[in-house]
This record gives structure tokens, C-alpha cells and sequence, in this order.
């Protein structure tokens, strides 16, 4: 891999993201309001058959996941998975994967305010749905902006919500199953009783992996969350290591419950099926619970979009890949510009979905269904590319491994291209599949149009010198921290306290050539040129405490 890859050390960001954050954040990433209410459309479509649906798309979910956590944790870097396209796949790979997931999680936003609005609409009918999802969204979004432990609390607990609802779920199916439920009838007889075990044929199975995969989405965000956690890649692999239980506990373990306790064509079962389990256990309360389930759920995915596309657009600026004003960070390491940009978005499509949701929100909400998967399809050409890199920078091995690379690979690979090329062709999936392919032929036709009016875009900006008739440099200059935004006042300053140390020190002139200063063994940086702001440029500072280095004139060039 390119050795100038920025590290999450090296990022600027707050490390406020703690070992119990990130396995909750890993552990609930997985679980979305889909699992609880959309898995009804799947097994509408397979019958008691959609376990195997679920087990296929977790198992392709597992392989990729795989494929990027040993690339995390071997190289950990700020974006995770778009540095790897950009170092795999080229500047024009690279960008297309960050936008793409940039825009995947602001729709996710205005669709997750939506669904959270309207949970509260039964509650509240007398207020308009777009005020309801403006509250949800300006709440989490004030959770952000104070710093990632904050967005790493809510969702902990978000999580953990979530995680409790699941396991309590699957325990009363078992007990329900066994009999020791009351007046529970025990048995695994649903599962063949209604037109058998597949009623719509494995053809129909096959085709439910494709929604399935969807479904899984949300696996990779410990990887972008990383950078703000004490030790990256200690965290993704402890996290990635737990995802093939996750997977067969939350969601085949779940959906198997369903179709067990009651028959998979049974009432309500395609409309809400955990739901429609509660009903036949004769839990009080069941829409309440459910709704409130739910509601955590929207609320989680809510907190984690916000956070990751904010994330990826910071990460994006790092490279040139995005407007530059995106760069700039709080002082508790939150880049809020970034935050602003994604809320603003998501906010403007749920005045869409409110204004015209049978044209504007209707087009939106299809033209991101498949780019999460394109994006997939991405991370696990990358893995091939970078494997050979990284084994030739580490003769002893990578720290975590993709499983019998590289043959596994190739197959993970094929599967993810065939799930895409499904979406072309059903019925149910075609205009996704196109309205998404239109967004990456936008993201595509922008890099073209960013690359000519910046052409050092995809890599980070050389220092630039002055020209022939610009001025000499200041005696100094200030280079601020790339990390760390320095106010006016605050320069002028330091910039006073280095005028005084200068006089100090007239007598002691720097050493020629040796990029040392008198002024405390600062390191300085020579240049002819005036003000520069680091964030844009390649350099390594001595410090990054806020401190500034100090810029040393060389001599004017002779007339």
C-alpha cells in the first residue's frame, strides 16, 4: 500500500470512542427497523424458505466483511474502505466509492426521519410529520456535534436496546417451541405445514437473497468509526471476529422463530412479522412494545447515518475529494461542517417526502437501493488488489487474514456481481438497480468536471511556492496544526511571542540546511512564501497540540 496513507492517528479526530462503544456499535450495525418490519416482504416471498434466504446473504455479508477487516486492521486509515478503493481501484475508484457511500447515508437520514416521524405520529397525529422529523433530526444531530463519545453513547444504548429486544425475542420463541411457554403448542410443524418448506419454489429463495443482502448494511461502520477509538485496529478485530454470531443469531435465529411459531402466510406476518409472533404469545401491549422497538431502531440508524457520512465527507477533503471547507474540526476533534452538510441534505429530502413523496422522495429512496452493494462489490475487489501489496510489506504475514485467499475472494466476488446483476433483471429490484446506476454515472461525470478544476484531486496538495513576481516571504509565518483551527486573535498573538523570541535570539542565526531553529528546536520549514494553511498540504508538524511551527525566510534571491 502507499506509504503517505493516512493513519486514524493522524486524522485530527477525537478519540472519545471506547472498546464497550465499538462492540455495541459493531453488535447493533446490523440491526435496522428493516429486520423488525421489511424481513415480512422476504418471507412473504420464500415462505418458511427465507431462513435459508437470510443464512446465503449473511454468509456473502461475513465473506466481505472479512475482506475488509483485514485490510483495516493491517492498515488501518481515516475512510477505511474508500482509501483502499483510491489505493486499489485509482483516484476515479476512489472517489466514486466515498461519494457513493456519502450519498447512500444521507438518504438513509431523510428516510430514517420519515419512519421515526410517522412512529410518532400515532402518538402526536396533531403535528405535521415533517416538523416530527426535523425534531429527530436536529436532536441527533446536537449528539454529534459535541463529540464522537457522545455519538458513541446514544448509540451504546441504542444498541443495547436493540440487542435486549432480539434476545428476549428469541427466548420466548425457544420456549414457546419447547413447550414451556403457556399454553404455547410446541413443535416445529409450521415449517412444512402450509405448502412446504420452500411453497414458492427455490427459485424464489434464491431471488430473496438479493433484498436480503440489503439488509446487512451497516456491518462496515465499526471500520469508519475506528479512527476516533483508542486502538483501531484492536477494535476491528475484535469486532469482525463476533460477526458471523451476530448474523446467525440476530437475523437467521429471528427469522426462523417466526416461521416457526406461526404459519409464514399467517395474518400480518408480511405486514409486521415480530410483531405478529408477539400477538401469538399473547404479550400484552404488543403494538406498544413493537413501536417502541422500532422507534430505537430508526433512531439508531438515524444516529449512525448522521456520524458516517460526516465521517466520509471529512475523509474525502483529506484527499481532495471534497470541497476543503468540509476539513475544518471543533475543538473537541468533530468536524461539524461535515455534520451540517449531511443534516441540510437529509432535510431537504424529507421536505421531499412531505411536498411530493410519490415523484422527488420515491426517486431518491430508489436511487440509492443498490449503491451500498456497488460499494460492497468495491471493498472486495480491493481486498485482491491490496492482499498482493500488503504481503510484500509484511513478509511475515498480515496481522488477520481473509480466509483461503485467494480463491475465496474470486467466489465472494462473483457472488456480490451475481446479487447486482439479479437487481437488473427482477422485477421488484429492476428500477433500484437502474435509478442506482444513474447515481453512479452522476458521481462519475462530477469527478470528471472536480479533476479538471482541481487536478490534484484524489491526492493531497503540494506545498506551492511563489511565483517570480509575487513578494518575499515574512521574515515568519505561522503554519497552523492541520488538526486544530487557530483563531485571529490567537495568531496574532503567537505571532507577537515569536517576534519577541526572535529578537532574543538575533544573535544566534540558524543553522543552513538543517531545518532546525534557535527559537526552543522547533523544527522550521523554509519557504518563500506567505501564510499557509497545513490542512492542505503534506507536511508533518512537529506536534499536534495546537501548537504552531514556525516558518524561517530563506534568503531573497539575488537580483
Amino acid at each position: 500500500m502507499s506509504e503517505n496513507l493516512e493513519t486514524t492517528a493522524e486524522s485530527g479526530l477525537g478519540k472519545g470512542l471506547k472498546q464497550r462503544h465499538m462492540n455495541l456499535i459493531a453488535l447493533g450495525g446490523v440491526i435496522g427497523a428493516g429486520l423488525f418490519v421489511g424481513s415480512g416482504v422476504v418471507i412473504d416471498d420464500a415462505g418458511p424458505a427465507a431462513v435459508i434466504s437470510f443464512l446465503i446473504a449473511g454468509i456473502i455479508t461475513v465473506l466481505i466483511m472479512r475482506m475488509l477487516a483485514e485490510m483495516a486492521v493491517n492498515r488501518p486509515a481515516l475512510g477505511s474502505f474508500y482509501v483502499y478503493a483510491r489505493e486499489s481501484l485509482g483516484r476515479r475508484g476512489g472517489f466514486a466509492v466515498g461519494w457513493m457511500y456519502w450519498y447512500f447515508f444521507v438518504i438513509v437520514v431523510a428516510v430514517e426521519a420519515v419512519a421515526g416521524g410517522r412512529i410518532l405520529q400515532l402518538w402526536v397525529p396533531g403535528v405535521p410529520l415533517w416538523i416530527l422529523s426535523l425534531g429527530l433530526m436536529l436532536l441527533l444531530t446536537g449528539t454529534n456535534m459535541v463529540s464522537a463519545r457522545s455519538y458513541g453513547e446514544f448509540e451504546y444504548w441504542f444498541s443495547s436496546i436493540k440487542v435486549v429486544a432480539i434476545l428476549l425475542f428469541l427466548a420466548a420463541g425457544i420456549l414457546w417451541l419447547t413447550g414451556l411457554w403457556p399454553e404455547s403448542t410446541p413443535g416445529l410443524g409450521n415449517l412444512v405445514d402450509h405448502g412446504g418448506f420452500a411453497p414458492m419454489g427455490w427459485g424464489a429463495v434464491i431471488a430473496a437473497v438479493v433484498p436480503c443482502v440489503a439488509f446487512y448494511t451497516g456491518a462496515e461502520i465499526v471500520t469508519i468509526a475506528a479512527a476516533e477509538s483508542e486502538r483501531p485496529a484492536e477494535a476491528i478485530a475484535k469486532a469482525m471476529r463476533s460477526i458471523i454470531v451476530r448474523v446467525v443469531t440476530f437475523y437467521v435465529g429471528s427469522i426462523f422463530v417466526v416461521v416457526s411459531v406461526q404459519s409464514w402466510n399467517g395474518k400480518n406476518v408480511s405486514v409486521s412479522p415480530y410483531a405478529s409472533v408477539l400477538s401469538v404469545l399473547n404479550v400484552p401491549g404488543v403494538e406498544t412494545i413493537m413501536n417502541l422497538i422500532v422507534l430505537t431502531a430508526v433512531l439508531s440508524c438515524l444516529n449512525s447515518a448522521l456520524y458516517t457520512s460526516s465521517r466520509m465527507l471529512f475523509a474525502l477533503t483529506r484527499h481532495n475529494d471534497a470541497p476543503m471547507a468540509f476539513t475544518k474540526l471543533s475543538k473537541s476533534g468533530v468536524p461539524r461542517r461535515a455534520i451540517v452538510a449531511g443534516t441540510l441534505v437529509g432535510y431537504i429530502s424529507v421536505i421531499a417526502a412531505y411536498v411530493s413523496p410519490d415523484a422527488v422522495f420515491s426517486f431518491l429512496v430508489n436511487s440509492y437501493g443498490a449503491v451500498a452493494l456497488f460499494v460492497y462489490l468495491a471493498i472486495a475487489i480491493s481486498q485482491v488488489v491490496l492482499r498482493r501489496r500488503l504481503d510484500a510489506e509484511m513478509p511475515e504475514g498480515p496481522l488477520l487474514k481473509m480466509w483461503l485467499f485467494p480463491w475465496l475472494s474470486y467466489v465472494t466476488i462473483a457472488l456480490m456481481s451475481c446479487v447486482i446483476l439479479a437487481m437488473a433483471f427482477m422485477g421488484t429490484t429492476r428500477n433500484e438497480f437502474w435509478l442506482s446506476m444513474l447515481t453512479l454515472g452522476v458521481i462519475l461525470a462530477v469527478y470528471e468536471w472536480w479533476q479538471r478544476r482541481h487536478p490534484t484531486v484524489g491526492q493531497k496538495r503540494p506545498v506551492p511556492g511563489p511565483g517570480p513576481t509575487e513578494r518575499p516571504a515574512p521574515a515568519f509565518a505561522i503554519v497552523d496544526v492541520p488538526d486544530k483551527s487557530v483563531s485571529a486573535r490567537e495568531r496574532a498573538r503567537r505571532i507577537r511571542e515569536l517576534r519577541e523570541a526572535r529578537k532574543r535570539n538575533a544573535g544566534v542565526p540558524p543553522e543552513r540546511g538543517s531545518g532546525r531553529s534557535p527559537l526552543n528546536g522547533h523544527d522550521v520549514l523554509p519557504r518563500n512564501g506567505g501564510l499557509m494553511d497545513a490542512s492542505k498540504h503534506d507536511i508533518d508538524l512537529p506536534d499536534s497540540h495546537g501548537i504552531t511551527a514556525v516558518v524561517v525566510e530563506e534568503d531573497e534571491p539575488k537580483g
